[in-house]
Formats: C-alpha cells, sequence, structure tokens
C-alpha cells in the first residue's frame, strides 16, 4: 500500500490513506542539492526548528540509538518522546514511538536532483478509540518538504 500512496503523491504535495485501525501521510520532492546536505539538515537537531517552521524545538540526538524530544506546530503543548529506530546517512532515517514511526528516505536522482520522502504511518489496535484527536498531517507534511528543499537549495547555491 506504501507504493500506492508514494506513487499517487504529487511533487510537494502530502497524500493521506486512512484505514481503520491506521493512518499514513506521506510527501515527496525533488530537491536541487547534494544529499549531503539534506541529510545534514535531517540530523542537525538544534537547527531544526530555525528552518523548518513545523518543528518549535528538539532536544537530544538524531543519532543511531538516540533519542529525542520534539515540539511541533500541530500541538505544541505536547512533547513527542522519539527514538531514532534506523540511522542510515544520506539514505534513511526513522524515528518514531510506540504508536508509529517517521521514515525520510534520500535518494539520488537524475539531473543534480535528490528524491526526498517522508512518510509517516500511525495506528494499532486501539487507533480507532483516539483517531479523532490527532490533527490532520497534510499541511504540516507540505510545510516541512517545502521548507526542507528552500533551505537545502540556498546552502547549495551558497555552495556554488
Amino acid at each position: 500500500m506504501k507504493e500506492q500512496a508514494n506513487s499517487k503523491s504529487q511533487e510537494g504535495r502530502a497524500t493521506t490513506i486512512r484505514k481503520t485501525f491506521s493512518r499514513e501521510t506521506s510527501v515527496q520532492t525533488t530537491i536541487f542539492a547534494d544529499p549531503a546536505i539534506v541529510w545534514a539538515l535531517l540530523t542537525h537537531e538544534s537547527d531544526f526548528p530555525r528552518w523548518n517552521s513545523t518543528v518549535t524545538s528538539v532536544k537530544g540526538a538524531i543519532k543511531e540509538g538516540g533519542t529525542i524530544e520534539l515540539k511541533s506546530t500541530l500541538d505544541e503543548k505536547r512533547t513527542f518522546k522519539l527514538t531514532i529506530k534506523e540511522f542510515v546517512p544520506e539514505k534513511r532515517l526513522v524515528w518514531g514511538d510506540s504508536q508509529g514511526s517517521r521514515v525520510y528516505t534520500i535518494d539520488k536522482g537524475t539531473g543534480g536532483g535528490t528524491h526526498f520522502t517522508m512518510s509517516e504511518k500511525i495506528g494499532g489496535p486501539l487507533f480507532p478509540l483516539f483517531a479523532s484527536y490527532i490533527p490532520p498531517f497534510d499541511e504540516s507534511f507540505e510545510r516541512f518538504a517545502a521548507d526542507l528543499k528552500k533551505e537545502a537549495e540556498s546552502m547549495q547555491n551558497s555552495k556554488s
């Protein structure tokens, strides 16, 4: 089902697939910057709130086996305590908790572009009981991707 979600995505537009026991949102975009720049932006937690308008703070370490405490504009009163589940430099980053995981993938594209995808699947047996309390992620995902693209391309251009 994940392939279907990604194939339906338009450049920079989020898509969400809702099921009884889960919800998955994804967004993809082409960033005209080196994968190393995109990776650096995704893994330097102290710099996240500067370029990312969807995050108000990140504490901890985005590294193999690390943990972070993240505050988002979606629910500024809540602190998300997340574990880094996968850490493959310049390729794949996964963090999450018992309710779900957010997956970032970076692939070297053609024509100097880097293909970036972000998806998050949340759910479980009790998901139907609290699903209505979780705000939609689409707008936040679109802003995240646009912010990342803008910052990475700006950094790439200042390097040239």
